[in-house]
């Protein structure tokens, strides 16, 4: 193992001049401290007095932080001194310095450890020194040799601190400093920590994030290491997670100027949805945002989630409960040491001396003064008796880094006892091999301790120095009556998986309804996400209207043909198929004329049978009547047919007899018409009749134009066999509960027309026929009816047939 300062580390001979001058300083500035006397000495910094102000280096005393965790390094030393089977015939001794809650005055308080490190490689230049007269120089006491340090609190203090404290490979364990950047152990190697990193509380964080259902957050970080490393790893793990989004990173000045805070409450309101705040921040900071936030009337609008630097702590909320309901804190999970209870409560002014800070601490505590030599206290304040006893005339609650302190100085006991059973196997007390501890080698031995802490729990480090992440999860809750009490309440714990009492949660309002944190609410139901571009969590709301229905949250699809969207447009539904019947309004009104028709024609039918042989009845031209009167009634019967249900056979008979009832009366009239028109052009020439007049003939001709569409509708018939179809599209209105299927046959608009194109071909040619005979006879006026029944019946065909496509294709474009 290589020396500090030996040849592996030659940048540190180069910083002997300036360290020497800082410890000059610093041994000046250091003149408080607590010393203990012992084989080994162990350095400590704690934060006994706060920042100070105006230039001042210290402010006012922080009892708990400050003076508790400092008595708790005592305590442990007095158990471990006390203790024969660890580290046996070996006392560890201590150096404890105030920090001042300051990196730079932390700084040179930490080079007092290093004093006797620089002064040892000093020595080489003692023969420099020369008195007038040949006297030997005076020589101070060599400084304790400082082999581990316990501290430092603030993350920012304890980075200030490792820098200075690797280069002479002095171990250091931290109890409270949590910042993430401290577990890089290429610029941090000789610092570890009984305390959890804040990425493992970072992620704890995370999780009762996701695990409450919000999704949109805004971050609130003091400036510092501590604030800004967390909230980094919160954003970083949040963002690998998924599902979580940052609306606002704050930060708060480590100065802040006057209204700063009233400034950040209003930038978080800027992002109202946001109502759930992740807050790393000191005490002072957590303090001065709970008051801002009641000045701006939002008392109960924001969510807190807070870090161990809230914790369980009553300063932060002193007066300020009604912002803090509901807030969730996390702490590393720790315990009431009763032992360290009973030690401190009976510490007094005589058997506390080797506290230099006690006495003020006893000031504080009781609210009086001690005189001292050369001073007189102030007559308005209560003089102190010492009599006075901690937990009996002053409240009194254990702070909640007593336990790490204590297991800090127990793994540096642990680690000092395996390496005196490597070194020293079988004596007891310090053999020459310990003398000179080495730092590296202890700092293995740190690393690789494993004991049950002073709260029970295991104690271990990995190989960045940091212990296992174990958390209690507390809610600050407002007093219920007799229902339960207020204060913190335990709601769950983490250790690498949550375990949250969701039941055991209140909330301002609907105290069992966990408040929403999120930038949009949940779709409802056939609303599709539309996402906002660079914000995974905000999306709009967008319907699936008309046809389409919601496939999953983002997506929405039109419904297959034949089907329609459910009520709220979650699925699709089978469209409802209609066809016509018998009972429909619509189907009434052409029964009725079809029924009178066919009525009518058989009155006709029936009276042309009885008066068969009569002269009119001979004149009329009897058999091509009857075969008109045939077809008349084909054409009203054809109306029963389309209304009946559609069927194979209904379908057929659609196809067959749709044409046929006109095509017997075309061809029946074309018939007569050409015998009339024929005999008068005959008669112009000759006497001799023209040929097939006959009645027979007459029959012949009309049957042999009518089999010409019984031909053609057979064999369409044989090639597209006729069936029923479901006409979705002719009934698809724009409202899907209106849309419905008809059930017809599989007749297009097209084959409609074909079927019906031969009878407007007879219906021409009868109607040329009509034309050419309209010079007949007044007797012989028959022609006269059919040409002007032929003129009308055209002018209805040209106006029906365009009007009936064009509003055909019309509707398919729409």
């Amino acid at each position: 193992m290589a020396r500090p300062g030996s040849a592996r580390e030659p940048p540190l001979l180069a910083l002997l001049p300036p360290l020497l001058v800082l410890v000059q300083a610093g041994a000046a500035g250091a003149a408080g401290s607590v010393r203990l006397a012992g084989g080994l000495t162990l350095g400590g910094l704690f934060p006994v007095h706060a920042r100070g102000a105006a230039g001042r280096a210290c402010g006012q005393l922080k009892k708990e932080q400050g003076v508790h965790r400092l008595e708790a390094m005592l305590y442990a030393l007095d158990r471990v001194n006390a203790d024969p089977e660890l580290l046996p015939g070996v006392r560890l001794g201590a150096r404890l310095l105030d920090t001042c809650s300051r990196d730079t005055y932390a700084l040179e308080q930490a080079l007092t450890f290093v004093q006797a490190l620089i002064q040892g490689r000093g020595d080489g230049d003692e023969g420099a020194v020369r008195c007038p007269g040949g006297v030997p120089p005076l020589r101070a006491p060599p400084p304790e040799r400082v082999v581990a340090v316990v501290g430092a609190s603030a993350s920012s203090v304890s980075i200030m601190v490792a820098n200075v404290l690797r280069l002479f490979a002095i171990p250091q364990i931290s109890y409270a400093s949590t910042a993430p950047e401290l577990s890089d152990s290429t610029r941090y190697d000789f610092f570890s920590r009984v305390v959890p990193p804040d990425s493992y509380q970072a992620q704890a964080m995370v999780d009762i994030v996701r695990a409450l259902g919000w999704n949109y957050v805004s971050t609130l970080a003091s400036e510092g290491n501590y604030g800004e490393s967390g909230v980094e790893a919160f954003v970083q793990i949040s963002r690998e997670a998924g599902g979580v989004c940052i609306a606002q990173s704050i930060k708060i000045p480590r100065e802040p100027k006057p209204g700063e805070f009233n400034k950040v409450i209003k930038r978080l309101m800027e992002t109202p949805n946001a109502r759930g705040i992740i807050i790393f921040a000191n005490e002072d900071d957590i303090r001065r945002v709970l008051e801002a936030a009641r000045q701006a009337n939002l008392t109960g609008h924001f969510l807190w989630v807070g870090s161990d630097s809230w914790g369980a702590k009553t300063s932060p909320i002193l007066n300020l409960e009604d912002v803090a309901v509901g807030a969730i804190t996390i702490l590393p999970k720790r315990a009431s040491i009763d032992g360290f209870d009973q030690y401190f409560m009976t510490r007094s002014l005589e058997n506390n001396r080797r506290n230099i800070w006690f006495a003020e601490f006893w000031e504080e505590n009781f609210n009086c003064k001690l005189i001292s030599s050369g001073t007189q206290s102030d007559d308005s304040a209560r003089k102190c008796t010492g009599e006075e006893r901690i937990g009996r005339d002053s409240t009194y609650e254990q702070e909640g880094k007593v336990q790490f302190v204590i297991d800090a100085v127990y793994a540096i006991a642990h680690a000092l006892h395996s390496m005196h059973q490597a070194l020293c196997p079988g004596l007891t007390g310090l053999c020459p091999a310990m003398e000179t501890t080495d730092g590296r080698m202890l700092l293995q031995y740190i690393r690789a301790v494993r004991f049950n802490g002073s709260a029970g729990t295991p104690v271990m480090f990995n190989e960045n120095g940091d212990a296992p992440g174990r958390y209690d999860i507390f809610q600050y809750q407002a007093a219920n009556g007799s229902a339960g009490s207020g204060g913190y309440q335990a709601v769950g714990q983490w250790a690498e998986t949550l375990r949250l009492d969701v039941e055991a949660l209140q909330w301002s309002g609907d105290p069992r309804e966990v408040p929403a944190s999120q930038c949009s609410l949940p779709c409802g139901p056939g609303e599709r996400k539309k996402m906002v571009k660079g914000v995974p969590c905000c999306w709009h709301c967008e319907a699936c209207d008309g046809y389409r229905f919601q496939v999953d949250e983002f997506t929405c699809e039109a419904c297959p043909g034949d089907m329609r969207p459910t009520r709220n447009h979650t699925g699709c539904r089978p469209t409802p198929v209609v066809r016509l019947t018998w009972s429909s309004p619509w189907a009434a009104p052409p029964l009725l004329l079809a029924v009178l028709g066919s009525m009518a024609t058989t009155t006709v039918v029936a009276t042309f049978v009885r008066h068969n042989d009569t002269p009119i009845v001979r004149a009329s031209g009897r058999e091509l009547s009857y075969v008109l009167l045939t077809g008349i009634f084909l054409i009203y019967a054809i109306t029963f047919l389309m209304v009946a249900e559609p069927g194979a056979a209904v379908c057929a008979g659609r196809r067959l007899f749709l044409g046929l009832g006109t095509t017997l009366s075309y061809s029946a009239l074309l018939t007569k018409t050409n015998r009339i028109y024929r005999i008068f052009e005959q008669g112009k020439r000759s006497v001799t009749p023209p040929p097939f007049i006959s009645p027979t003939s007459q029959l012949v001709i009309t049957f042999s134009l009518t089999s010409v569409q019984v031909v053609g509708v057979m064999a369409w018939l044989g090639a597209q066999p006729p069936h029923s179809v479901i006409d979705y599209e002719e009934q698809r209105t724009v409202d899907p509960e209106q849309a419905r299927g008809v059930l017809k046959c599989d007749m297009s608009d097209l084959s409609l027309i074909g079927c019906l194109g031969y009878s407007l071909l007879l219906m021409v040619t009868c109607t040329v026929y009509a034309i050419k005979a309209r010079g007949v006879p007044e007797t012989f006026n028959e022609a006269k009816p059919i040409g002007f029944t032929m003129y009308t019946t055209c002018i209805i065909w040209l106006a029906f047939v365009p009007i009936f496509f064009g509003t055909a294709q019309s509707a398919e474009k729409a």
